[in-house]
């Protein structure tokens, strides 16, 4: 049985170094927090001209989204080939497993005798099922393969990160005056500061890139090696970075193929070109592992571009935004390249919310001041009212900065009700599983996988939640009775989705269902409780909030109740403002830690509890 065993491994080693013989190289460069803003996408005042260089050899995606606007659930549809609303790993920081099985796709490249780096961020929301790199650090580099040995090497920038476009003193040279300020911002010297050294900022990661370049052409290589360049997701800026409209997911995609290896380039590739396919970072594992001659799991749910196992072109790109940091959200999105449709699940909290780590960039400061000084237009308010349209639908080719939400126009009904319906039927397709309360989609999948359970009717029936959330969220269209309904459900999360409806049609509702959500307050769902506690204290009568304060200061301890209830309740607190200062002496004697997912969650309760009370002493 052991020779048995050893042969069929020398097997295994032989082949897949023959594989390996006569497969190319591949580099990835990356940078974090900038869009399309380079020269080989026409943009006049950006200085890049490293990957302008690539782009003119190789080709540009004109039509490339990142899933998600923000970097550890984009990385994460990058490394699975699924998107992480499907695998549960789309809320920030947070930490899911993947089945027994599934792989990641550098996994795949190293079983084949591929030498895989990466230099060096990881910053998944999924564990790693075994080992993934050869080498993941600030020194891993294709330098150190065997001899002959095929190479994936990534080499990510982070000069142009959020944190380095407000860091200051910087030595300017992009003009301040010169920048094109969105219609969404307020044209003060602030935002155009930040707008220039984020273009600065661009050109070192540009230079980074050069210097990579530099390298494999030294060595010999470049004639061997496919070359990728992207960015993770939107710019810094705020309204782009957090955000899953076309400014926070459009980033730059260049390729370039060698000659040696142009029969492998996507079907359309023809050098200094430039490519309307749409392209996803779902996409990019699928198309690695085709470009080597791999062909994709099914489970993965990207399309190759790339490659023999490359698909057609896709008629649909899709985004997602679930909790931000401390904030939760539930917005889904998709374009068709031109138009671009927002379906926002929890119209009751604004675009911005109040993310810590965003406020320290001076334009949301000044901005949000103007906001509140009643000296923003209409478009630049739109980031901060709530509450948020149900649906928004911006048409990119009138209204590049998509302030004109056309989901009234009588003209745009047809391509809503598109829109609409497509995204519907990828929800279902993908099995997404963040419709579930997140403190939810961790207890259901306990000794299971959130991407499991989706998949497992007994414990997430996603068509009724889906419907659920669908009602909920427009007041528009379904009457009070059908939110009613909802709360009398078996399921908790479909009761969960009943007083989110009940909150987001605010006073007439709840004051006229009081008894409804009083009897929520006994829940054997701690995130049913908290919402109808929210809603009775901000829209109730003065009998129910003394009952609902009662409910959100018994959930608020994250020693007592975890921490994924604690930030819930503290985040209902903070909404209802004033009525909540009862229960804020409380709030700055809570221990901060308590059971999370992960040790990633640990800023989180702090934030939330320096908000509410911003002299607690925060005690370990």
């Amino acid at each position: 049985m052991t020779s048995k065993i050893l042969a069929f491994l020398g097997i295994s080693i032989v082949t897949g170094s023959l594989f390996a013989a006569d497969r190319p190289n591949i580099l990835w460069l990356t940078s974090e927090d900038h869009g399309p803003e380079m020269g080989c996408y026409g943009d006049k005042l950006a200085r890049t001209p490293n990957i302008d260089g690539l782009a003119a050899k190789g080709m540009a995606f004109q039509r490339a989204w990142s899933v998600a606007p923000v970097c550890a659930p984009a990385r994460t549809a990058i490394i699975t080939g699924l998107y992480p609303s499907s695998s549960g790993g789309l809320h920030m920081r947070s930490m899911v497993t993947l089945p027994a099985g599934f792989k990641l796709y550098p996994q795949y490249l190293r079983e084949v005798g591929y030498y895989c780096t990466n230099n060096s961020k990881t910053d998944y929301n999924v564990n790693e099922p075994g080992k993934v790199w050869d080498e993941s650090s600030g020194k891993a580099s294709w330098k150190n393969r065997a001899e002959g040995q095929p190479f994936f090497a990534i080499f990510n920038s982070t000069k142009s990160h959020e944190s380095q476009i407000r860091t200051r003193p910087h030595t300017r040279i992009t003009k301040p005056d010169e920048v094109r300020v969105p219609a969404y911002h307020p044209d003060l010297p602030e935002v155009r500061e930040d707008w220039a050294q984020y273009y600065d900022k661009v050109s070192e990661a540009d230079a980074d890139a050069g210097k990579r370049l530099a390298e494999l052409t030294a060595a010999g290589l470049a004639d061997d090696t496919i070359v990728f360049y992207y960015g993770d997701h939107g710019s810094g800026m705020p309204r782009s970075k957090r955000w899953p409209c076309n400014s926070g997911l459009h980033v730059p995609m260049v390729v370039y193929f060698p000659p040696k290896w142009e029969h492998l380039a996507p079907k359309e590739y023809k050098p200094g070109g430039m490519s309307n396919r749409m392209v996803s970072f779902v996409d990019l594992a699928p198309t690695v592992l085709s470009i080597v001659g791999i062909r994709p799991p099914q489970w993965m749910q990207g399309f190759a571009f790339a490659g023999p196992h490359q698909s057609e072109p896709q008629p649909f790109l899709y985004g997602e935004r679930g909790r931000m940091d401390e904030r939760m959200d539930l917005v889904r999105s998709l374009t068709d390249g031109r138009y671009v449709y927002l379906r926002n699940y929890y119209p009751h909290v604004s675009q911005a919310q109040r993310v810590a780590y965003q406020f320290e960039t001076p334009t949301t400061s000044v901005w949000h001041n103007q906001f509140l000084r009643g000296q923003t237009n209409d478009a630049q308010s739109i980031f901060w009212r709530t509450p948020k349209a149900t649906e928004e639908l911006y048409d990119l080719e009138s209204d590049r900065d998509e302030v004109n939400n056309l989901a009234n126009s009588k003209d745009h009904q047809a391509i809503l009700q598109t829109m609409r319906e497509v995204q519907a039927r990828h929800l279902l397709r993908t099995k997404d599983i963040c419709f579930l309360p997140e403190m939810e989609m961790h207890t259901r999948s306990s000794g299971s996988t959130p991407y499991q359970i989706a998949r497992d009717a007994s414990k997430y029936s996603q068509a009724s939640i889906m419907a659920a959330a669908t009602i909920a969220s427009d007041a528009r269209a379904n009457s009070i009775s059908s939110v009613i309904a909802l709360m009398s459900d078996a399921d908790s999360a479909v009761r969960y989705w009943g007083a989110i409806g009940m909150l987001v049609r605010g006073e007439a509702a709840v004051s006229s269902h009081e008894h409804t959500l009083e009897r929520a307050l006994t829940d054997s769902s701690m995130a049913v409780r908290i919402v109808a506690a929210q809603a009775l204290a901000q829209f109730g009568s003065h009998t129910s909030l003394a009952r609902s304060l009662e409910t959100l200061g018994s959930l608020a301890a994250p020693d007592k109740n975890g921490v994924l209830v604690s930030m819930s309740a503290l985040a209902a607190i903070e909404a209802i403002g004033e009525k909540g200062k009862s229960l804020h002496p409380m709030i700055e004697t809570l221990k901060p830690n308590g059971t999370s997912p992960h040790s990633r969650y640990d800023s989180y309760v702090p934030r939330l509890i320096k908000n509410i009370a911003p002299t607690a002493k925060i005690k370990p």
